[in-house]
C-alpha cells in the first residue's frame, strides 16, 4: 500500500494545453477535516487506509496542499441545459488535479469539487456545501456497490468556511475519481465554436486513451460512437431497473466514458412512480423517472451532432438506432432476474408492465418489494406481498400468471431462489430521508451516522446485523423532501 506522497501522476488531459483547461490553485477552507473516506476508492489509488485519518489527507484534500506533481486545471467545455444550448460551461467549482496512475496501470483522474472560483464559474462562487458532498459521496459509492457504472468519490472534507445559499452553510470538498471527466458537452463545446483543431485533437484523446479497441476497425470514430451508445443504453437500463433518478441530464453531465455522473437532486424510488420528478426545478418534468429513457437518446443525439465532421449523418443515424433496442434487451434482462426468472419468453415483457402498474397504483415501495419477493417461495412470497396492492383482484391475477411463469422457468429449491434474488434485489438503498439524516448529523459535528449509512450501502445485498433501521420504509416525511440543483 502506498502513503499519499508515492501517488505517481500523469496528466495526459493538461497536456491537451490550454484550450481546453485553465490552470487554477484549489482555494483552501478553513479548518479543513475528515467527514467520511471509501477505503473502496482510496484502494483504486493503491493508498493505505490509514493515511485518511493523518492530518495531511484533509490539508491536500481541503485545498491546503498540492502535490508537486499535480497540475490542477478547470475544463472547459458547453451543453445543453433543460434542452437548451449553454455556449460555454466549464468547472465553475471543480479542478482537475490530474491523474493518477496505480499499480495496475489504470489511470484516475483526481477531481476537487468545491476548489473554489474559476474563470468558468459565472456567478457562482466556487464552493460546494457540506449536504451536497456528501450526497455525491454517498451516491457514487452505492450505484457501484449496486453494480451501476458511476463516478467514484475518495472522500469529503469538512471546513468551518461559510458558503451562502438559501441560508449560511459550512463549505466542503469531495474528491471523486473517473477514468476521465470528459463530457458530451466538451465535443459540443468545440463543434459550436468552430474549433475544428482542438475537436480533432480532443477525439483523438478520448479515442487513444479510452476507446483503444475501436482502432482495429475500419471506422475508429464509428466503432467509439457505437460504443459510447451501447453503454449509455445499459447504465440507464440499469437506472430504471433500480429505480434511480438522476434528476439533470444535461449534455454537461453525460459522461463520454457512459457512467453516472455529476449529480444533483437524485433519487432512489421509494415508492414505485413512473412519473417521478426528483429535482423540484424541473417544472415540466423533462428529467422525470421515465423519461430518462428518451432523454438519453436525445442526449446521445446531440453528441452525434458534434461528431459530424468525423463520422457521415447516416452512420450515427445507423448507430443511434442500436440505443432503444439494446436498452429493451438490457432492462428486460435485469427485471427478469429481479423477477427470479433465468429463461426468457415472449411474453415477460408485459408481465413486468403489469406488475409496474399495479405498483404505481398501490404506492408500493419499489426496491423492497423484490427483496420481499425472494424472501421464500413464490406463492408464499405474493401470499404475503398482497397486503400492499389496492387493487386485489389485479394483484391476484398477476400473482397466478408470475406462479405459473416461476413453474416454468424451473424448481431450482427456495434457497437457491433466495440466494440468486437476494443476490440482484438490494436490501439497502440510498433513501432520501437517510441521506438527510446524516447530513442533519455531519451539520452539527457528528460524522458517525455519514460513516455508518457508507458502510451499510458498501454491501447492499447482504443482510446485515443491528442495521434493521436502514431498510425500512420512509416515514411520511421522508417521501417528499424537495432536493434541488443548489449545492
Amino acid at each position: 500500500m502506498k502513503a499519499l506522497d508515492e501517488l505517481t501522476f500523469d496528466n495526459r488531459f493538461a497536456r491537451l494545453g490550454d484550450a481546453f483547461s485553465t490552470h487554477v490553485l484549489p482555494e483552501p477552507l478553513d479548518a479543513p477535516r475528515l467527514v467520511v473516506a471509501s477505503e473502496a476508492a482510496m484502494a483504486l489509488l493503491d493508498l493505505d487506509p490509514a493515511v485518511a485519518e493523518t492530518p495531511v489527507f484533509a490539508e491536500l484534500f481541503g485545498g491546503h496542499k498540492l502535490w508537486a506533481e499535480a497540475e490542477p486545471r478547470a475544463m472547459v467545455y458547453s451543453g445543453h441545459q433543460f434542452g437548451g444550448y449553454t455556449p460555454q460551461l466549464g468547472d465553475g467549482r471543480g479542478l482537475l488535479l490530474g491523474e493518477v496512475y496505480n499499480e495496475a496501470g489504470e489511470h484516475w483522474d483526481l477531481h476537487l469539487k468545491g476548489a473554489g472560483m474559476t474563470p468558468y464559474s459565472r456567478m457562482g462562487d466556487g464552493r460546494a456545501v457540506l449536504r451536497s458532498s456528501i450526497r455525491e459521496f454517498l451516491a457514487s459509492e452505492a450505484l457501484h456497490a449496486l453494480g451501476i457504472p458511476s463516478s467514484r468519490a475518495l472522500c469529503v472534507i469538512g471546513s468551518d468556511t461559510p458558503v451562502w445559499r438559501e441560508k449560511q452553510e459550512r463549505g466542503a470538498m469531495l474528491l471523486r475519481m473517473a477514468h476521465s471527466h470528459i463530457r458530451f458537452g466538451h465535443f459540443e463545446y468545440f463543434y459550436y465554436t468552430k474549433k475544428p483543431e482542438q475537436q480533432a485533437l480532443l477525439a483523438e484523446h478520448v479515442l487513444n486513451l479510452h476507446y483503444p479497441e475501436c482502432r482495429e476497425q475500419p471506422e475508429p470514430y464509428l466503432a467509439m460512437f457505437r460504443e459510447i451508445v451501447e453503454r449509455n443504453a445499459e447504465l440507464i437500463a440499469k437506472w430504471q431497473a433500480y429505480g434511480f433518478c438522476h434528476g439533470v441530464m444535461n449534455t454537461d453531465n453525460m459522461s463520454i466514458l457512459g457512467i453516472t455522473f455529476d449529480f444533483g437532486p437524485f433519487a432512489f424510488l421509494d415508492d414505485f412512480d413512473a412519473h417521478f420528478i426528483c429535482n423540484h426545478s424541473d417544472h415540466e418534468g423533462r428529467y422525470s423517472f421515465s423519461n430518462q429513457v428518451p432523454i438519453g437518446q436525445w442526449n446521445l443525439s446531440a453528441l452525434a451532432q458534434a461528431l459530424t465532421p468525423f463520422i457521415s449523418v447516416d452512420a450515427l443515424k445507423e448507430a443511434l438506432g442500436l440505443y432503444l433496442p439494446l436498452y429493451q434487451a438490457n432492462y428486460l434482462d435485469l427485471m427478469r432476474r429481479r423477477l427470479g426468472l433465468t429463461t426468457a419468453e415472449d411474453d415477460d415483457q408485459h408481465l413486468v408492465e403489469r406488475l409496474l402498474k399495479l405498483m404505481q397504483n398501490s404506492g408500493v415501495d419499489y426496491t423492497l418489494f423484490f427483496r420481499r419477493l425472494g424472501d421464500e417461495s413464490a406463492a408464499l412470497a405474493v401470499a404475503r406481498l398482497r397486503d400492499d396492492f389496492v387493487d386485489l383482484a389485479g394483484f391476484d391475477a398477476w400473482a397466478e400468471q408470475y406462479k405459473a411463469r416461476v413453474a416454468r422457468d424451473g424448481d431450482y429449491g427456495e434457497e437457491q431462489r433466495r440466494a440468486r434474488m437476494h443476490a440482484v434485489n438490494p436490501l439497502y438503498i440510498l433513501r432520501n430521508y437517510l441521506a438527510q439524516n446524516a447530513i442533519a448529523a455531519a451539520e452539527s459535528g457528528d460524522y458517525s451516522e455519514v460513516r455508518r449509512l457508507h458502510e451499510v450501502l458498501s454491501k447492499p445485498f447482504e443482510e446485515q446485523a443491528g442495521m434493521e433501521q436502514y431498510a425500512q420504509r420512509p416515514p411520511d416525511w421522508g417521501k417528499h423532501l424537495e432536493i434541488s440543483c443548489s449545492s
